[in-house]
């Protein structure tokens, strides 16, 4: 079996929403890290927008199959065109040990 890391970054405050969102889709757990937005005074000047700098960084190890429909579900709930302004990605993963998520270690 191929997983992924599915990489989710949100405006502080909508963390919630989008692991909620992302469990509906079937991820069965994920780490939230705080993070600070680099860049944000820079895109004020030039666009003249309030960007907020305080992040949310999701991490969510999920089979290959489930990645589409998870990050579906938290692009709908805390996505750019939500106040939660999130962005989603993937990247590819080698090999798991260790996890509790159902997924045999010997598989790696």
């Amino acid at each position: 079996m191929s997983y992924r890391l599915i990489v989710g970054i949100v405006n502080r405050g909508f963390e919630t929403a989008a692991m909620d969102a992302a469990r509906s889709a079937g991820a069965t757990g994920g780490t939230l890290i705080n993070a600070r937005g680099a860049g944000a005074r820079e895109a004020e000047k030039a666009f003249g927008i309030a960007v907020q700098p305080e992040k949310e960084i999701l991490l969510i190890l999920s089979p290959e199959e489930k990645c589409a429909d998870i990050m579906r579900a938290v692009v709908e709930k805390a996505g750019l065109n939500t106040a939660g302004a999130g962005i989603c990605f993937t990247l590819p993963v080698d090999s798991v040990l260790g996890v509790t998520m159902g997924i045999d270690e010997r598989e790696g």
